[in-house]
């Protein structure tokens, strides 16, 4: 793997205070520096932000120079505000945390989508609560999906459920690409990160620095 070319640990100063930015910086530090694989179909990345998502947000500059704080603007805008995954932020913190994660890293169209169709699943075909629409577009129908399903199964319960399907497509999803060299770091870095027990009290933290051992298998590669 590449490596790094900065101190992961000044991202806690990135995102500031708060769920969001804990969430952020939990991202930054599995995703790391700036890194130019050349096997990797993302290209130049830094922060996991790739040189294309970077440009579709109109920064113009070389992926290296792209500062913590603009890869937290990247990152609040484009992956929790544009698919609208703040709004479970509210609903539940784990469950956020899970869902922009995997959007980082797989595209949040797909994992929406997959949210919506584990919701679905879970509502024992229209049982327990109404179906929706497998749109992709996570909105008031999927967040009150959502709160049927915690109605039903109660809040701790709801949140596990949700969490261990998320973490079933991710794993399948790895299992099926075409990127084998990635494959140890997305299955270690990015199934199971959240762990079941944040679903009674959300307290995750970032660690201050990454050791050298895990910097072997941090989750290089882009899905999208």
């Amino acid at each position: 793997m590449a490596n790094r070319s900065v101190a992961i640990g000044s991202s806690l100063a990135l995102a500031g205070t708060g769920i969001l930015g804990a969430i952020i910086s939990s991202i930054i530090y599995v995703e790391g520096g700036y890194i130019n694989d050349p096997f990797d179909p993302g290209g130049e990345t830094k922060y996991g932000i790739t040189i294309g998502t970077a440009r579709s947000y109109g920064y113009k500059g070389e992926i290296k120079d792209l500062t913590l704080e603009q890869a937290n603007e990247i990152y609040t805008n484009l992956y929790i505000k544009k698919p609208h995954f703040d709004l479970l932020v509210q609903e539940n913190p784990a469950v956020a945390h899970k869902i922009i994660d995997a959007g980082v890293n797989i595209g949040t169209q797909r994992v929406s989508v997959w949210f919506q169709e584990t919701l679905n699943k879970l509502s024992r075909d229209g049982k327990d609560y109404s179906k929706i629409k497998e749109d992709g577009v996570v909105g008031n129908q999927t967040i009150n999906a959502y709160r049927g399903l915690v109605r039903t199964r109660g809040s701790i319960k709801a949140c596990e459920l949700v969490i261990k399907s998320m973490d079933s497509y991710m794993g399948n999803w790895y299992l099926h690409l075409k990127y084998p060299q990635y494959t140890v770091g997305w299955m270690d870095k990015r199934v199971q990160n959240i762990p079941l027990d944040q679903c009674k009290e959300y307290n995750l933290t970032v660690p201050l620095e990454i050791k050298d051992e895990d910097k072997q298998t941090q989750s290089s590669g882009n899905t999208q």
